[in-house]
């Protein structure tokens, strides 16, 4: 089984909600939500592709880097590569339902396992897609993180519980998703949430916690004040508001002021090795990938997810040895052409 095969089948069994494009940069489907694409122009989604596009490589190959290291620490877990799974939910009104949502889980944080690296999971309106994120988990040690949608706090607090008896190595909230109509048309509403409630969040847990959906240095800071241990900068792959700029756009005024004071993960638009080192050298401490891991387990399941990984692996050592990078901890933004 190689990427072609597996993309061959992903393609037969999410049709149509995602027609596995050559290039997955949210053109074709713009405005499909449900579905794989981004809110309403679809703006959102192809600001991420295009905002990573910008930046250029500087070729060097007169140094002396031989063996690039990959591995990254976070969370006082060894990854083999700065790259982990994001947390999607929705396998039968955004993936067409080929796949379980308990399936789902269970090959994303498995898969992930074996790439050497961790898989996220997510929440939404079906109490299933949060509790098959925490069974998956608990299969599996607690190698995984589960994220909660801003619900209200006794709700958060609870599945926070969930999370630190399935074992999990962090817990975290996507405050980005506090607009999602289809949570309050099923009767679980979210918002967005005050300092106050964010900083009670952090405190009912031990467990390192992640705020995912920062797109301001003003909310950055907001959060590292509040004692959140990591964040994660994104626009929800673009399926939450239109017309946002890309994460690739925003990351660097955000890592110029707290690299090194508080984790910092980029999600959006990552589709190869070199996108990684991009975002790397932007300051990022690690990435997370979405759309194309979810074509990795429809067409190939845990197997297919290890393969797609090991090549963003193999893509991001070739272009650290081509860049003259050493290790993905310090990367230059020198390396960059902008």
């Amino acid at each position: 089984m190689n990427w072609q095969e597996i993309k061959k089948v992903a393609k037969e069994k999410l049709k149509p909600y995602c027609r596995v494009c050559p290039i997955c940069n949210g053109v074709v489907c713009s405005g499909e939500v449900p579905g794989m694409g981004g809110v309403g122009t679809g703006s959102s989604f192809r600001s991420n592709i295009e905002a990573l596009n910008k930046y250029k490589l500087n070729l060097s190959t007169i140094h002396e880097v031989r063996e690039p290291d990959t591995t990254q620490e976070l969370f006082n877990e060894k990854l083999s590569l700065p790259v982990m799974a994001a947390p999607i939910t929705g396998t039968p009104y955004n993936m067409g339902g080929a796949i379980t949502e308990d399936v789902y889980c269970e090959e994303v944080i498995t898969g992930s396992i074996m790439a050497g690296t961790i898989g996220w999971t997510g929440d939404g309106a079906d109490p299933l897609m949060y509790g098959s994120g925490i069974d998956a988990i608990k299969k599996n040690n607690g190698k995984g993180i589960p994220i909660i949608k801003p619900r209200a706090q006794d709700e958060i607090i609870r599945r926070i519980r969930l999370a630190e008896e399935a074992g999990a190595i962090a817990v975290g909230m996507d405050i980005d998703g506090a607009g999602l109509i289809t949570m309050a048309l099923k009767g679980q509403p979210v918002s967005p949430k005050s300092p106050k409630e964010i900083e009670e969040i952090v405190k009912s847990t031990n467990l390192p916690f992640i705020l995912k959906g920062i797109m301001t240095l003003k909310e950055a800071e907001i959060a590292y004040e509040l004692g959140v241990s990591a964040i994660v900068v994104s626009n929800h792959g673009g399926r939450i508001l239109d017309h946002t700029p890309g994460v690739a756009e925003v990351l660097p005024e955000i890592t110029d002021r707290l690299r090194g004071k508080i984790k910092i993960i980029a999600d959006g638009g990552v589709r190869t090795g070199v996108d990684v080192l991009k975002l790397l050298a932007l300051g990022a401490d690690a990435v997370l990938i979405g759309r194309p891991v979810i074509i990795a387990v429809f067409g190939g399941g845990r197997e297919g997810l290890r393969i797609y990984f090991e090549n963003i692996k193999n893509e991001l050592k070739q272009a650290m040895l081509l860049t003259g990078v050493k290790d993905v901890k310090n990367v230059s933004k020198n390396i960059l052409r902008f």
